[in-house]
């Protein structure tokens, strides 16, 4: 299926920050070559150091699409519907499959943009998808869901997905996409505090994020449950539960709740709103 799949040639639109990720993340993996690949972003100039390592790179939206078979959308929420408008006609049924990584914007409004009847993927990677380590969620509806297994396959190669009902996306957007910046700032106050009992900036953190890692490798590898590894490392009046009632006294816990909670507040309304 992976052979059958790297002969379709993919437009990236929108090339940001997600948008690269995507792109590196399907090259490092030797799953596509820069060739195959269209990159396009309103300035061309932002994607010079793509042009210079041999992928597609372009201003030029249709060009992209005309010359793929797998569209992924990659613009902000309020850039989405000019840009269903501006490649609508050059969409062609049985050719093309649509996957859009726009927070909020559902597969049904999304079709409601489009005069042809294309298979829209709903897909929510994060910015590991660049080192192949991506949490990505997938959603169909009963229609497309024949479609579905090509973005799983594009994805499977770039990290571990999940396929969820299509309700669940904007949460999944707060918990994985928006979800990695929470960990990554979990880490940088580690370091911080790595700093403060005696070790070099540079050290502390290095130290922080493989320790941050082989806890994830804990929970993803051997399917153990977070408290069932806290408790191996909490005894009895010892340093580990102290320090962790410290942090729950001040509210480790819930702060990340809550700002999970208010990402997917947030996201729920993002597209809803660009459309007023």
């Amino acid at each position: 299926m992976v052979t059958t799949m790297t002969k379709k040639k993919i437009a990236i639109l929108g090339c940001g920050n997600i948008g690269s990720a995507i792109a590196n993340g399907l090259v490092k993996g030797e799953i596509y070559k820069p060739s195959q690949l269209f990159l396009t972003r309103k300035s061309d100039e932002l994607l010079n150091k793509f042009a210079g390592r041999g992928f597609n790179t372009s201003s030029d939206n249709l060009e992209a699409v005309k010359k793929s078979e797998i569209i992924i959308i990659c613009v902000t929420p309020q850039q989405l519907n000019g840009l269903l408008e501006e490649i609508d006609n050059v969409l062609v049924e049985g050719k093309h499959i649509v996957l859009s990584v726009v927070t909020g914007a559902s597969i049904k409004q999304i079709k409601s943009k489009l005069s042809k009847n294309c298979p829209v993927i709903r897909v929510m990677p994060n910015t590991a998808i660049a080192i192949q380590e991506s949490m990505t969620c997938i959603s169909a509806n009963d229609a497309d869901h024949h479609a579905l297994e090509t973005a799983k396959v594009i994805f499977d190669q770039l990290g571990k997905t999940v396929v969820i009902h299509e309700e669940l996306m904007v949460p999944a957007t707060a918990l994985c996409a928006s979800g990695i910046a929470f960990f990554l700032r979990a880490i940088r106050a580690a370091s911080q505090g790595g700093v403060e009992i005696g070790f070099h900036a540079e050290d502390a953190l290095y130290m922080a994020a493989q320790t941050a890692k082989g806890a994830a490798s804990l929970i993803v590898e051997n399917g153990a449950h977070p408290e069932g590894e806290v408790d191996k490392v909490t005894t009895p009046m010892g340093i580990t539960i102290s320090g962790l009632n410290q942090m729950e006294h001040a509210g480790f816990s819930s702060s990340m709740i809550k700002g999970l909670v208010t990402s997917a507040e947030k996201a729920k309304h993002l597209y809803s709103e660009s459309e007023e």
